[in-house]
């Protein structure tokens, strides 16, 4: 990093406005954030996720270049986890996938899919098929009900509700100057702005980012003391495949839906009884669970659902686009965006795929 100490002024203190207002601090510049709300993240799809880090599992619905950014996140997140103040649950036990005997075809398809990804971003680890006797030495709670499954090892999570209130602490603690519900847009600043303008708003750069959209997302919190899962896992199913995140305390997150809509209502009825149905079938302790929430928000998403930064004016740089991957590719954003501000551009972004526009 060769930047010379400078002012940053960021815009949008969700998951990417608060990575680098805390790295940026770090490096002794002087860091505002502005954000439309609070800091609980209240109004970011940060907030509303299941905070999985799990690349080749997610090579089913992205390209290879989300993938490597992935596998690159997977070992900086316990880097980054490691300066902060507070604990941030984290843990790295893979993912595992399972299916119903009648969507066997479905779960072929997708091992085939997730053997060619492996055969092009050859550093992820392999897949392992698993058997009746294995499924139970993976994950006895599950060995019951499935009879195989696949086991994605390597891939991650946290909680990312712990992480948002950690880097707010310590945006605090390092005297970034936090300006919570004041929304700001880049035309509120004036062209001869002092320092950079880093503009990670999400869906509110909309006016400033043609073709940008939201994707609507819905997850359930419950607390389920009869459940024990050691990793996240995944159902197969053709209409409402799901996941299943296990937090602390017997806390889950299990999210599935994505609807192209930017409606930011409540989840509906049906939505709600698909994802509770779905986890009860791949555990039955889930009956007597406790609903702690249900809550939507949407993901900020580009034309090609991939991430994307720009350059628009000499000292003015905007990330977006992190759709559903916002945990799997938050630290090599990061690390692409530092590198740019440090050098004048990046190595690690062509390694990714990434499109970045410099001026």
């Amino acid at each position: 990093m060769t930047l010379q100490t400078t002012s940053f002024t960021i815009l949008g203190a969700g998951l990417m406005g608060r990575l680098l207002a805390v790295a940026l601090a770090r490096q002794g510049h002087a860091v505002s954030i502005y954000d439309d709300g609070g800091p609980l993240a209240e109004n970011s799809a940060a907030r509303v996720a299941g905070g999985m880090i799990a690349p080749l599992a997610e090579s089913a619905i992205t390209e290879h270049g989300v993938v490597r950014m992935g596998r690159h996140s997977l070992t900086r997140w316990p880097d980054l986890l490691a300066q902060l103040n507070a604990p941030v649950f984290f843990q790295q036990e893979g993912t595992l996938i399972v299916w119903h005997r009648q969507d066997a075809q479905e779960a072929a398809r997708l091992r085939l899919q997730l053997d060619k990804t492996r055969s092009v971003v050859t550093e992820l680890p392999a897949m392992q098929v698993l058997d009746s006797a294995s499924m139970a030495q993976v994950e006895p709670a599950l060995a019951q009900r499935f009879a195989q499954g696949m086991y994605l090892p390597g891939e991650g999570q946290l909680d990312n509700r712990q992480l948002l209130a950690a880097l707010a602490q310590e945006m605090e603690r390092l005297g970034v100057q936090a300006h919570w519900n004041s929304p700001k847009d880049p035309a509120d600043f004036p062209a001869d702005h002092a320092g950079w303008l880093l503009d990670c708003r999400g869906l509110g750069a909309r006016k400033q980012w043609p073709g940008l959209r939201g994707v609507r997302g819905e997850v359930a919190r419950i607390h389920a003391p009869d459940v024990t899962l050691q990793r996240p896992t995944r159902l197969v199913h053709p209409r409402y495949p799901i996941y299943i995140a296990p937090k602390q305390d017997h806390v889950f997150i299990i999210g599935a839906t994505e609807i192209e809509s930017e409606d930011l209502s409540p989840p509906s009825v049906r939505s709600t009884l698909e994802l509770l149905s779905a986890a009860y079938a791949v555990h039955p302790g889930f009956a007597e669970a406790r609903i702690i929430e249900v809550a939507s928000q949407c993901r900020p998403t580009l034309p090609d659902n991939l991430p994307a930064i720009r350059q628009t004016a000499a000292r003015q740089l905007e990330i977006n686009g992190m759709y559903r991957h916002g945990y799997m590719v938050a630290p090599a954003l990061l690390d692409v965006v530092l590198e740019v501000l440090g050098t004048g551009g990046s190595d690690l972004a062509s390694g990714f795929d990434l499109s970045l526009q410099l001026l």
